[in-house]
């Protein structure tokens, strides 16, 4: 009769062992990842000057404002700067350019060039020429305050000819809002 318990038979039994933990192991569903903790930055409050227009809609009304931001790079000043132009002015004699509740446009800076995206809303407003004129013009002046050489709009995430009246097929600089 032979040996039930022989070097071979007790080493076979092992690895089978060992596969079949393998496989177990392999065939289990992976752990669901958790979510990373949420990390608050802190903000610091940066100053920066907010362009709105008189109540005649002819000229220009800078305010400045302590805007907070976490990070302290060109992009998010600007944004904040376009949230607290879209809030309106805090100052008498200084006319808000969209009314209240209206959102505020989405900016990006790639170079020395901010592209601004109007949101769809802003295409209804019917104000006019100098109306129209008055909401380009004092978005870029607000962006192109400190830096930057010209402001692209952007109407609802599309390239769009016009905004009501205005051309917005060429980019905004200084010298297109320089007078008023």
């Amino acid at each position: 009769m032979r040996r039930l318990l022989s070097l071979f038979n007790v080493v076979s039994v092992a690895l089978l062992a060992a596969a079949a933990y393998a496989y177990q192991e392999v065939q289990r569903p992976p752990e669901t990842p958790r979510a990373p903790a949420l990390e608050l930055a802190e903000k610091r409050g940066v100053q920066v000057k907010v362009y709105f227009t008189d109540p005649q809609v002819q000229s220009f009304k800078p305010e400045t404002r302590a805007v907070q931001v976490t990070q302290e790079n060109p992009g998010a000043v600007a944004q904040a700067a376009l949230n607290a132009w879209a809030n309106g002015p805090t100052a008498s004699g200084a006319l808000a350019v969209v009314p209240k509740g209206t959102p505020a446009p989405r900016v990006w800076l790639r170079g020395g060039h901010y592209y601004v995206n109007l949101p769809a809303a802003y295409q209804g407003l019917k104000y006019g020429t100098s109306g129209e004129r008055m909401l380009l013009c004092t978005l870029t002046r607000t962006l192109l305050e400190t830096r930057g050489q010209d402001v692209t709009f952007l109407v609802n995430g599309q390239n769009a000819d016009t905004l009501g009246h205005l051309d917005l097929r060429e980019p905004y600089t200084r010298q297109d809002c320089a007078d008023s």
